[in-house]
């Protein structure tokens, strides 16, 4: 006899996702940065901004999240009355470790004129204490539209908030926080492969550090990153991000070549988010199966947490002007 506890392998394994998806009426969203085969089972695959308004849009009762916890926990934020689940629990966040919800509170009191500009990857008690939240593709727009004398704290990553600093020619208090994957791209071993494929150009992700940024052609989001792969002239692309997003290329533009930009070694795994490799197709299977471990969040948190997000998703779609942000 079959045990409860059993989880099938291979095609029945998909199958038994397959059917567990649409007898929960569950929706399953994934970052670009999941392994390829959880990228192609999920109904929706995409950047932390187009997730957040897939999550909070759905129709389905649960919505299974292949990402981080801080994902998840976005997803349940937004959508309350939904079941939210995540296949690991421990499928944490460097940024979001590094910016503790009391440290960032005593922070925030040393600078009253300032408004805080949070990067999606926070907790959400940090998410309660900021103004609005950005994600790498909503920045620029969001700080485009922040009156010019407002003062403004930027956290928890340092590399994404001094890009926007200098390019926006901003003066910001930055968080001291970063990507652990995006912090070990080597600047060596990238000018190493620029020589070995001469005229390919490099797309980088904002959280790299200006040693990567300097020599990159197109600094964007990793959706951004997508629509520029479909645009390069030429047949090879760097790409200094977490390398699972050159799976949707692959499969876009099958004649281009993509080559993910290099650790300190030149050949080591340490591109590849450990947080985001913790989620298995077994592990989304037990949780659409005993729907767990599942997202919960207090009620007066999540409405506080929710301010911030609902003030990113009407600036990133331009529905806030700076005649009506006023002092955020």
């Amino acid at each position: 006899m079959t045990l409860q506890t059993d989880i099938p392998t291979g095609d029945d394994l998909i199958a038994e996702i397959e059917r567990l998806r649409k007898e929960r009426n569950a929706v399953i969203l994934a970052h670009y940065y999941q392994a390829p085969h959880i990228q192609d089972l999920a109904d929706f695959v995409g950047d932390s901004l187009e997730l957040s308004r897939k999550a909070a849009d759905t129709d389905a009762d649960v919505i299974a999240f292949c990402g981080v916890k801080f994902m998840a926990d976005t997803a349940k934020i937004l959508s309350p009355d939904k079941i939210v689940v995540l296949p690991d629990l421990d499928a944490g966040c460097s940024l979001e470790d590094s910016c503790p919800p009391e440290k960032f509170r005593a922070f925030r009191e040393k600078h009253p004129d300032h408004i805080a500009l949070t990067y999606i990857n926070c907790s959400t008690e940090v998410k309660a204490l900021s103004d609005v939240i950005v994600t790498s593709s909503s920045a620029e727009t969001i700080i485009s539209q922040i009156p010019e004398d407002q003062k403004i704290i930027f956290g928890p990553d340092r590399h994404l908030g001094g890009y926007m600093s200098r390019k926006f020619n901003r003066e910001m208090l930055l968080w001291p926080g970063v990507c652990i994957v995006h912090e070990a791209f080597s600047e060596t071993e990238l000018l190493k492969l620029k020589q070995q494929h001469p005229g390919a150009p490099v797309a980088a992700h904002p959280e790299c550090p200006p040693t990567i940024i300097d020599h990159a052609d197109y600094v964007g989001s990793t959706s951004g990153i997508l629509q520029y792969a479909e645009t390069f002239k030429g047949d090879t692309l760097i790409v200094a991000t977490e390398p699972h997003i050159i799976h949707q290329m692959e499969k876009a533009l099958p004649d281009k070549t993509f080559i993910g930009a290099p650790g300190a070694d030149g050949n080591c795994a340490c591109n590849i988010c450990p947080y985001m490799a913790l989620n298995t197709l077994p592990k989304l299977y037990t949780a659409l199966r005993d729907l767990e471990p599942r997202i919960e969040i207090e009620e007066g948190l999540r409405l506080k947490a929710k301010q911030s997000l609902d003030r990113m998703l009407e600036m990133a779609s331009g529905t806030i002007g700076k005649g009506d942000l006023g002092r955020v």
